[in-house]
């Protein structure tokens, strides 16, 4: 369960050129799904969200009808020189013993994976070596970042039908606090929750690191992904080189909760549009990614209560896409069935 080579964009402005040179859905697959929705025997929105998802899957994939024989669940693991604040619960060490965890079977996302029969690969990035205090200096150099935004892209390969993201790093909601902050303004209290579990003096400690960090670098960033790099880290970076893979491959994206949106909303930031080929798979318990998901006019399809990570609310959502794409593909239609439609 480990990643491979790295991508081919080395530099921010490679990646700037890429997202003017991104494909649209294909609408005439939409359209193919969304006439068939409309002949199906159910009342028309009886099955509310789940009408939707077909013909956004088919808009996506670029074929109809779409398929979820390969889901890929991708967590990307990295560290943040942010935690000498203390500002996480547990040690950094945590995040190299997550990952171990991860390979031999013991985590979350491992038993998610295997209920919904969903290919389960983990994205180390250098995790001996942490992004900087972004108190300090930048979290990432501008080619350390597009080097990890790379490294992301090469979670989608050819043949995938669906990627779920999602991560592992102590001191990510954190950086994901400070993105958010810098990205859509507001207060820093607004942005930061408990993470791992601090409260009390620990959080108004947490929001202060997440103030001091917005303010050190907002008005130096030319734009959201140089926020990216000044207030990210390795594994969200990744997650945003992902999302622009997915959007070049035609490969349909579910993103877990508020780190791996946070991610995705650096491009939104840029260009709403480019995350049409994304779904918000689940609300997490930190009250951070409410906000965050009304700012980008964004809806979960599932809201658990639950703020682990590790990709488990979008691995979970892969059963209501498959829920969604079985009624569509076998549900008998009216003419089918003999029943009489609407008078």
């Amino acid at each position: 369960m480990s990643g491979g080579a790295s991508g081919s964009a080395s530099s921010l402005d490679e990646i700037r050129a890429l997202l003017n040179d991104l494909p649209e859905g294909d609408g005439e697959a939409a359209d193919r799904a969304g006439a068939r929705e409309a002949q199906l025997t159910k009342p028309a929105g009886a099955l509310g969200l789940l009408e939707a998802i077909t013909p956004w899957l088919a808009r996506w994939q670029g074929r109809y009808p779409p398929r979820l024989d390969r889901p890929r669940v991708a967590v990307f693991a990295g560290n943040h020189g942010v935690t000498v604040h203390g500002v996480s619960a547990f040690p950094s060490e945590v995040t190299a013993q997550m990952v171990q965890n991860f390979i031999a079977g013991g985590a979350a996302i491992n038993q998610i994976c295997s209920a919904m029969d969903a290919e389960l690969r983990v994205y180390e990035l250098a995790l001996e070596t942490p992004s900087a205090d972004f108190t300090v200096e930048p979290a990432l150099s501008e080619d350390a970042c597009a080097q990890a935004m790379a490294y992301g892209m090469t979670a989608v390969e050819d043949g995938l039908d669906l990627i779920c993201l999602g991560e592992m790093g102590i001191g990510n909601t954190t950086a994901a606090a400070a993105l958010c902050h810098a990205l859509f303004g507001g207060e820093a209290k607004d942005w930061t929750g408990p993470g791992t579990g601090v409260a009390g003096a620990e959080l108004e400690n947490k929001r202060r690191v997440v103030a001091d960090g917005v303010a050190r670098h907002k008005a130096e960033a030319q734009d959201a992904l140089e926020l990216l790099s000044r207030l990210g880290g390795h594994e969200i970076a990744a997650m945003t080189g992902a999302v622009i893979a997915a959007r070049k491959g035609r490969v349909p994206v579910l993103l877990d909760g508020y780190v791996s949106t946070a991610a995705a909303a650096v491009l939104h930031a840029m260009d709403p549009g480019l995350l049409d080929h994304c779904l918000v798979a689940h609300q997490s318990a930190e009250p951070g990614h409410l906000r965050l998901l009304d700012r980008m006019d964004r809806t979960a399809l599932l809201d658990l209560n639950m703020r682990l990570g590790e990709a488990t609310g979008a691995a979970l959502a892969i059963g209501i896409l498959r829920a969604a794409l079985a009624c569509h593909t076998g549900m008998a239609t009216f003419a089918d069935a003999g029943v009489s439609e609407r008078s």
